[in-house]
C-alpha cells in the first residue's frame, strides 16, 4: 500500500488557502479516480483506491498543519507501512506559481507540517512540492499562506491539480519522472506545430531579390534616364 498525504487545515474557513493545496491535490485524485467515500480515521479523512495496480490511501490530516505528524504516524502503525511508502503533497514558498518538484527525503525548511512528520516519522518519505510563490519577505509568510488563492490563480491551478491527478498513477509505482512529465504537459503544453502559416503550393516560390552590384555614379545615371 502506499500512502498519499496531502497537507492543510481543516474546515470550511481553510479551504481554498494556498496552506491547504495537498488538500485540493488528494481531492482531485479521489474524485477522478474512484476513490471510496472520505472518512474519518486516524484523526484524519482518509478514503481507499487503486492506481496503477497499487492500493492507496489518501489521507488528509484534521490535527491542523502544526500537528499532521500525529496523523501521518499513526496510519503508518497501523498498516506497518515505512517512510518508502510515503509521498507527501505540500505548497512550498520557494517554488513560483504552477511548478511542481519532487523530492526525496531532506530536510523541512521550516514548513510546519512537515518538521511535525520529521519528528513522528523521520525524513525520509517524499514530497511532492507544489509552488505557491513567495510574497517576498518572511514577515508576511504566514497571512500569505492562510489566504485564498485569488481568481487571477485558477487557470494554473487547475492546470496543475489535472496534471497531479493524470500522474497519480504513476507516483504510485514510484516513477517520479513520468508523473512529472504529465503535471508538465498539463501546466506548459507543447505548442502545435501547426503555428506557422503553409506555403500555398499552387503559388511559386518568390525568389529573393538580386544585389544591387551598381557603382554610385551608374545608379545616379540609371536615375536620370
Amino acid at each position: 500500500m502506499k500512502l498519499f498525504v496531502g497537507l492543510g487545515n481543516p474546515g470550511p474557513k481553510y479551504e481554498r488557502n494556498r496552506h491547504n493545496i495537498g488538500f485540493m491535490a488528494l481531492d482531485r485524485i479521489a474524485r477522478d479516480h474512484g476513490f471510496s467515500p472520505w472518512k474519518a480515521k486516524f484523526q484524519a479523512m482518509i478514503c481507499e483506491g487503486n492506481l496503477g495496480g497499487e492500493k492507496v490511501l489518501l489521507l488528509k490530516p484534521q490535527t491542523f498543519m502544526n500537528l499532521s505528524g500525529q496523523s501521518v504516524g499513526e496510519a503508518m502503525r497501523f498498516y506497518k507501512l515505512t517512510s518508502a511508502d510515503v509521498v507527501v503533497l505540500h505548497d512550498e514558498l520557494d517554488l513560483a506559481p504552477g511548478k511542481a518538484r519532487i523530492k526525496q527525503g531532506g530536510g523541512h525548511a521550516g514548513h510546519n507540517g512537515l518538521r511535525s512528520i520529521h519528528s513522528h516519522v523521520g525524513a525520509d518519505y517524499a514530497r511532492v512540492r507544489l509552488g505557491i510563490g513567495h510574497p517576498g519577505h518572511k514577515d508576511a509568510v504566514a497571512g500569505y499562506v492562510l489566504r485564498d488563492f485569488p481568481k487571477a490563480d485558477e487557470d494554473w491551478l487547475d492546470d496543475l491539480m489535472r496534471g497531479i491527478s493524470d500522474g497519480a498513477a504513476e507516483l504510485a509505482r514510484g516513477d517520479g519522472g513520468k508523473f512529472m512529465n504529465a503535471v508538465a504537459l498539463r501546466v506548459a503544453p507543447p505548442r502545435s506545430s501547426g503555428t506557422k502559416p503553409k506555403a500555398d503550393a499552387n503559388k511559386p516560390a518568390q525568389e529573393e531579390p538580386a544585389p544591387d552590384t551598381r557603382s554610385a555614379m551608374k545608379k545616379l545615371m540609371d536615375k536620370f534616364k
